[in-house]
């Protein structure tokens, strides 16, 4: 920790709690870079019974504030620090930088329309429009030599590998219980395609270009909704259908349902895929230092819900 850090266990702090498409998150607003999270101060603030409880965390830094991300202050004054749910550090969350967006609205950073946000797999660029849906663009899809076959009870499936700016594997079954809890991490094989972990859709058809899906986040179990996974799930599922913008030079759009609504993405000639979806901040508070040590027994913090 430098000099100009401080210890979250020392002092309060403020946060807010957002999500997109039920995709949650707990927002840690910190500009100038001041707080110093460590993994498990992380998972502290993520657990659903003993913290505030989300899918991952989203630490809100200006990027001339963060080592990460000075290279990227002259292009996008924030950056997005994403840690999943067990603190380990991520390169992109697709319903994590909707969610952060709309809380630059809300603290007045930022006003509707569109605003560039830095990540650890590059500038993304956001457009909140005035109906309340956030569009973003994602950037191009990878599609890596090499896949992968996913197995639940006895049931295996070829998994697509698609590479968001982090990894997935996408498999179409029947039914979508196929995918079993997904309290743990689906066996995967061979293991050496994603040696750092990945996530992993299921994915069923819903109707024309219209797929339903469940995913298995990286270090996070089962969510409600996953951004760069639908985005996978519309990029593997119009190769299947024989459809590449890059080919036919017209954008291919796929409706995405997640359990916790719906995404839609289109993937344009160029390669640039764009996703819009909701994006919600429902309440706001103070975190207590105790919290992360694990001394104040039930203290979750001040929360005070906002309309």
């Amino acid at each position: 920790m430098t000099s100009a850090q401080t210890s979250p266990s020392t002092s309060s702090f403020a946060f807010l709690k957002g999500h997109g498409t039920e995709n949650d998150f707990v927002i840690v607003p910190d500009p100038e870079g001041a707080l110093e999270l460590s993994a498990d101060s992380v998972a502290r603030l993520c657990d659903r019974r003993a913290g505030i409880g989300g899918d991952g965390l989203l630490r809100v830094v200006r990027s001339a504030a963060h080592p990460e991300a000075r290279s990227m202050a002259d292009e996008a004054e924030w950056f997005m620090d994403y840690r999943n749910a067990d603190g380990s550090i991520a390169e992109m969350c697709g319903n994590g930088i909707r969610v952060f967006a709309r809380y630059l609205e809300h603290a007045g950073h930022v006003t509707a329309g569109d605003v560039a946000i830095a990540t650890r797999s590059g500038v993304k660029q956001v457009h909140l429009a005035k109906t309340g849906d956030v569009t973003v663009s994602m950037g191009r899809a990878r599609l890596p030599e090499g896949g992968a076959t996913v197995t639940v009870d006895g049931r295996s499936w070829p998994a697509r590998n698609v590479n968001m700016g982090n990894p997935h594997a996408v498999a179409f079954v029947e039914d979508l219980d196929h995918a079993g809890d997904l309290l743990s991490v689906p066996p995967f094989a061979p293991a050496s395609v994603y040696p750092d972990g990945v996530n992993i859709e299921f994915v069923v058809d819903r109707g024309p270009r219209h797929v339903a899906m469940r995913v298995h986040e990286r270090g996070a179990a089962e969510t409600r909704s996953c951004g760069t996974g639908a985005c996978a799930v519309a990029v593997a599922t119009a190769r299947r259908d024989g459809a590449d913008p890059a080919e036919s030079g017209a954008p291919v759009t796929y409706t995405v349902d997640v359990l916790g609504g719906t995404l839609v993405i289109t993937e344009h000639p160029d390669g640039e895929i764009e996703m819009t979806g909701p994006a919600v901040i429902v309440a706001e508070g103070r975190i207590e230092p105790g919290l992360l040590t694990g001394s104040t027994g039930d203290a979750t913090g001040d929360q005070t819900a906002v309309a």
